[in-house]
């Protein structure tokens, strides 16, 4: 039964790690083009919209911050744009009035993972020559050559440099344009506020026949693409109480009371939130590899429109998403799974993201608190495990007996099967017995996994010395050496119903996971190391001062 369970343990890690390799080869997933082939500006049909741009985006690798000079005005045209600083205690945005957009989106408390050289993260992709992608704030409209004058002009400015404070709660930056051929007239507000990351917005337009879309711009909200299994990076949206994070071939026109529209990687997030309650359209569109963007369409009206949004442009801190009760926490995947989110993880997952947090706040350390948090779980889960010690210890026994009758009835599989569950009986022992606690551990380690991959809490959360990021591997492969230590020494303790060369072949498996859990978030390692001391020293307890006080059914 020993092996049994070693096996479903080595299946499932080996499903979890290899998931994305298997739809590689099968044909469902593809690895992404290397850089250089997608250095070429993606085709854009008659109605889409002219854009900045920005270059693409490789793989697992941090958006580059560009210096504010990297752009050389070319033209007097050019030499005419302009900018406006806006800094709170949390952000620093740059706006410019070429088009009424926004230029940069710094974080200022969270930082790049360079050691060296540790900058804001930001939000907004850089801009380059190479590839055509839009700025955030960008209004579309079907007619292209309206579209280049609303996208390239110069919108007259409302406002300047600012720096929030308490004493300064808020701050308004307006932008305007009329277009000189046509009469459109188009202009933006953004209300800034002191410690919040939301910001006010109103788009008015008149004299536009068409419909109009506020995009949020391309790949806004997403500092690093990541290509990896767990998460989603890319957009999603919430509208008629439903949530979807499909990202389609192209372009995907999604009807109805939308909630929001948002860009996302793991870590961060930008969303358009209707302030007013209505059908509206969101559009999804991709435009090229690892290139997103989402938007809000507004039908074509006769007259003046004026819409509110707001805007949320920063971390997925979940108690921050919580409290806007807009569901936009729930673009934190605590119950992701192999393939899609399982509700089982997620009710695991939720409460033990709140004890973790707990935790923290008295001990300063998440490392310390991912122990204690596995301490509690052990004591939970104490009296299943000590049935489950004492059910292999009874296998163990009677286990000769069950091999007499495997080789008696070697060549009639239903008469053994008969004959084994009549010795089960007879013995009242359980072959399953030895699984319970596993079964129990598998959500947890899933829900704990998806905590450290998912929750920006944890990002660049430090424990002692080496290990200053729990939410990436041990660099020195210490903790990943010492769990396949403890797991040695657990199996050779834990008593087998195995032959001795199944045995000695089994004892193999702490290598093969040790290399396993290399690649895997220190915390998560430290869990299972956690985890591994516990169970020695459970089984140690259980056999020299419980199990000695119990009868164990004796053979015939």
């Amino acid at each position: 039964m020993e092996k049994r369970i070693i096996l479903f343990l080595v299946l499932s890690m080996a499903v979890i790690v290899l998931y994305p390799y298997l739809l590689e080869k099968m044909g469902l997933a593809r690895r992404p083009a290397p850089a250089a082939s997608r250095a070429v500006a993606p085709k854009k049909d008659a109605g889409a919209p002219a854009t900045a741009t920005v270059p693409a985006v490789p793989s697992a690798q941090v958006l580059p911050t560009p210096a504010p000079s990297a752009r050389v005005p070319t033209s007097a045209t050019e030499a005419r744009e302009q900018e406006v600083t806006v800094e709170t205690d949390l952000v620093k945005v740059v706006l410019s009035n070429r088009g009424g957009v926004i230029k940069r989106w710094e974080l200022k408390r969270y930082l790049t993972s360079d050691p060296k050289d540790p900058k804001p993260i930001q939000l907004v992709p850089p801009l380059a020559k190479d590839v055509s992608l839009t700025l955030p704030l960008t209004v579309e409209v079907p007619d292209s050559k309206l579209q280049e004058r609303l996208s390239r002009g110069l919108y007259a400015v409302s406002g300047k440099d600012v720096a929030l404070s308490a004493a300064q709660p808020a701050a308004d930056i307006g932008f305007s344009y009329a277009d000189p051929e046509t009469g459109v007239q188009v202009s933006k507000r953004l209300t800034f506020h002191h410690n919040s990351y939301l910001v006010d917005l109103v788009v008015e337009t008149a004299g536009v026949a068409s419909s109009t879309t506020l995009s949020l711009g391309t790949n806004f909200g997403i500092h690093e693409w990541q290509q990896g299994f767990v998460g989603f990076i890319g957009p999603a949206t919430f509208i008629s109480g439903k949530l979807d994070r499909t990202t389609p071939d192209k372009e995907d026109l999604r009807a109805g009371q939308v909630t929001w529209a948002a860009l996302q990687d793991k870590y961060f997030l930008a969303a358009v939130i209707p302030a007013d309650p209505g059908t509206r359209i969101a559009v999804v569109r991709k435009e090229g590899e690892k290139l997103v963007s989402v938007g809000l369409r507004t039908p074509a009206t006769a007259g003046p429109l004026r819409s509110k949004y707001r805007l949320y442009v920063g971390p997925k801190e979940y108690d921050t998403l919580a409290v806007l009760k807009l569901e936009l926490e729930e673009t934190i995947d605590f119950g992701w799974f192999i393939y899609g989110s399982w509700s089982i993880v997620r009710a695991v997952a939720k409460p033990l993201f709140y004890a973790i947090r707990y935790l923290h706040e008295i001990t300063h350390n998440y490392g310390v608190a991912i122990i204690l948090i596995t301490v509690f779980i052990k004591l939970l889960l104490a009296p299943l495990a000590y049935k489950s010690y004492k059910s292999m210890k009874a296998m163990a026994a009677v286990q000769p007996e069950m091999m007499a009758l495997q080789k008696k009835y070697a060549d009639d599989r239903e008469r053994l099967n008969k004959e084994l569950m009549k010795f089960y009986k007879e013995r009242k022992v359980n072959p399953v017995g030895g699984c319970l606690p596993m079964f129990f551990q598998i959500p947890v380690f899933v829900a704990l996994f998806n905590i450290l991959y998912m929750t920006i809490e944890l990002r660049q959360a430090p424990f002692i010395l080496w290990v200053k990021d729990l939410s990436v591997q041990d660099p020195y492969y210490v903790l990943p050496i010492l769990m396949g230590v403890t797991m040695f020494i657990q199996q050779k303790i834990q008593p087998t119903t195995m032959d001795p060369k199944q045995a000695q072949i089994m004892l193999l498996l702490p290598v093969f996971l040790t290399f396993l859990f290399i690649t895997f978030p220190a915390g998560l390692v430290l869990y299972w190391l956690t985890n591994n001391v516990l169970t020695i020293a459970q089984q140690v307890i259980t056999d020299r001062y419980l199990l000695p006080r119990t009868a164990v059914p004796a053979t015939k």
